[in-house]
């Protein structure tokens, strides 16, 4: 991983991620799905990542509204940004949706229980989602999604050569559905517990990004796939603008509730601050930083 250094002045890309959990038959507590993108990826290519990517105009396909089992009023509410309409609140659970279902298999989706239009094929070949949500009379599930954080990338990137507004979302893996990488945009996937993926992080085994590191230090403080979707389901997710600055040569990146960041109140568990060093990014303090909190 290499350190980037031009300021990005383009405003930043919605976009929509999902951690899939479940409960580990191993006694590890919660598991969390997550998969490598391609290494000739243009964003964090063999990077291990939860599945997800950009909203796309098609999320907002009135189609895929007709579909849905949840209020767009209410979505726009659970997602804590005032100035989001609703039809965009609810575009962006569409395409957390659309990307676990293309980039893993996996569909959060139930019975459709009232009389939508059925589209002929032909007319659905750019949007898989749909067309198998109207092949199967399926609607999608966005009450199944808990929103749980919100990143957004700072023009000083230091990873990425683009910027996102990225909504992190939990849900629990739908059952008898088995979640695996498409081959495609992800080459690898597994099932971790926080605490193995993270120390097969800090062994030099995986590479993550700041928020998927930052992401799983603050969910291994759960024992359980339940008691976590209900801590976050009842509170407005954060909104995450992590604060680069660059010390004796060596990036740094802040969090809210560390003194160097401009929001002082702490927002979510782990480390408050990350630095680039040994070609990854720690927290200081070393490895057992991450579960302080």
């Amino acid at each position: 991983m290499e350190i980037q250094n031009d300021l990005i002045t383009s405003a930043p890309v919605d976009a929509a991620t999902l951690l899939i959990l479940r409960d580990s038959d191993k006694g590890q507590g919660i598991e969390v799905f997550m998969i490598r993108r391609h290494t000739k990826s243009s964003v964090l290519g063999g990077v291990y990542v939860f599945p997800g990517g950009k909203v796309d105009k098609k999320d907002s396909n009135i189609n895929l509204f007709d579909r849905i089992d949840a209020d767009i009023e209410i979505l726009k509410h659970s997602l804590n940004e005032p100035d989001l309409d609703p039809k965009s609140a609810a575009a962006i659970y569409i395409a957390t949706i659309r990307e676990t279902f293309e980039e893993c298999g996996v569909l959060f989706a139930k019975p459709i229980q009232k009389s939508v239009t059925k589209i002929p094929d032909t007319e659905l070949l750019d949007n898989p989602l749909l067309k198998h949500l109207n092949a199967n009379d399926l609607g999608l599930s966005l009450d199944q999604l808990v929103p749980f954080s919100r990143w957004i990338t700072p023009q000083l990137a230091s990873v990425m050569s683009k910027r996102f507004d990225t909504r992190f979302f939990l849900a629990k893996n739908p059952d008898m559905q088995i979640a695996k990488h498409d081959n495609f945009e992800a080459i690898d996937s597994a099932w971790f517990s926080p605490k193995v993926a993270l120390q097969k992080y800090w062994d030099l085994e995986i590479e993550m990004a700041p928020p998927q590191i930052m992401s799983l230090a603050n969910l291994s403080f759960f024992d359980d796939v339940d008691s976590a979707l209900a801590y976050f389901r009842g509170k407005a997710p954060a909104c995450i603008r992590p604060q680069p600055f660059d010390l004796e040569g060596i990036r740094h990146l802040c969090y809210p509730g560390h003194d160097k960041h401009p929001e002082r109140e702490e927002v979510m568990r782990g480390p408050k601050i990350l630095r680039f060093v040994n070609q990854r990014f720690e927290p200081e303090g070393g490895f057992d930083a991450f579960f302080v909190g």
